[in-house]
């Protein structure tokens, strides 16, 4: 599997997670979704949040690659987030929106990447303003597994609160080649 491939399978696993992880915390109550469970950003609300609001400024980083990702364009005109903890929606419903067309420019964004996209040293800011420089193909990497690090605990929310998001393994989308 090439890196470009690889990239691809993980931003579908994210669309499928997500889907998954979403659909289960709808079955919650607002009072359940915004529970405060000593988790990092408190809530299963602030934890999917803190999700959307990381997505969004790796994806606004990524945009300003010199390729100018043109399924990055609609991310790149967003206003950025202050933070990794800024509010993105004000309720679920709003934020399951938004993660949803999230999900589908990352897919769309993944499917446009080249192998020599991969081989640039991208430039950028952190949300404290100090100066990194580093393998575009490793943000790649810290990207998708800044994902399933917090959909990790999401899911560890939501089985507290009694729902269940069923499989979640990469294993079950990668293909069996026998």
């Amino acid at each position: 599997m090439s890196r470009t491939q690889h990239v691809c399978l993980m931003a579908e696993y994210n669309q499928w997670m997500n889907a998954k992880v979403y659909a289960a915390a709808r079955t919650l109550s607002d009072a359940e979704l915004g529970a405060d469970r000593k988790a990092f950003f408190g809530s299963l609300f602030g934890t999917l949040n803190h999700i959307a609001a990381g997505d969004t400024i790796w994806l606004q980083r990524f945009a300003s690659h010199p390729a100018r990702f043109a399924a990055l364009e609609r991310v790149r005109a967003l206003a950025p987030p202050a933070g990794l903890s800024q509010l993105l929606c004000a309720d679920f419903d709003a934020l399951a929106r938004y993660r949803h067309w999230l999900d589908g420019v990352i897919g769309d964004w993944a499917a446009t990447l080249t192998e020599a996209d991969l081989d640039h040293v991208l430039l950028y800011q952190n949300t404290k303003g100090s100066a990194f420089g580093r393998d575009f193909f490793s943000l790649l990497m810290h990207f998708f597994n800044h994902q399933t690090h917090h959909r990790g605990q999401a899911t560890t929310l939501l089985s507290q609160a009694g729902a269940d998001a069923g499989e979640t393994d990469l294993l079950a989308l990668i293909p069996n080649r026998l």
